[in-house]
């Protein structure tokens, strides 16, 4: 399982609650980073499943099945360039077939390869849209740490900042 930490900034509908956390590597291989809002280049807005009713300005840990990472991984980096190679193989093939000369051989190839590539990422595209929706692939709060006032939530405070914030007047 992969873990998070983040701080509640609001409550959804349907038992979901968005969370302000700090963008990480495993963001890039997950299937419902769609929908994420970055809010600048460290922090980022995240809508994860909320089973333990958490309230704005708790600090949560939020967890993701690593074997829901793993599939996704393969889905969005190793498909695609499984159905360009597919592409370039048949496109070959097929200009073997027909004859054609070795200029245009290898540029029916790579057109060929192109259109294999296209179709993956379309095919990727909807499933992992698919894959999106379903709660196993989506990050859920499991823990709740502590609360921080409304204030900090609204001034973003950093998330590794565990000093109670300065307050002016």
């Amino acid at each position: 399982m992969a873990t998070e930490e983040g701080v509640v900034t609001s409550v959804g509908s349907g038992g979901t609650a968005w969370v302000r956390t700090v963008r990480s590597s495993a963001c890039k291989a997950c299937s419902a980073r769609h929908s994420c809002k970055p809010d600048d280049s460290k922090s980022m807005k995240v809508e994860v499943l909320n089973p333990l009713g958490a309230k704005p300005g708790e600090r949560v840990v939020l967890t993701f099945d690593t074997g829901s990472l793993l599939k996704a991984t393969f889905l969005l980096y190793i498909l695609p360039i499984a159905g360009l190679l597919a592409g370039a193989i048949i496109g070959n093939h097929l200009a073997g077939q027909w004859a054609l000369g070795a200029g245009p051989r290898s540029g029916f190839s790579a057109l060929i390869g192109f259109c294999g590539l296209c179709l993956t990422l379309l095919f990727v595209r909807k499933k992992g849209n698919q894959l999106g929706r379903r709660q196993r692939y989506r990050p859920r709060i499991t823990r709740v740490l502590k609360s921080f006032p409304p204030s900090v939530v609204q001034r973003a405070m950093p998330l590794d900042d565990t000093r109670p914030p300065i307050t002016h007047g």
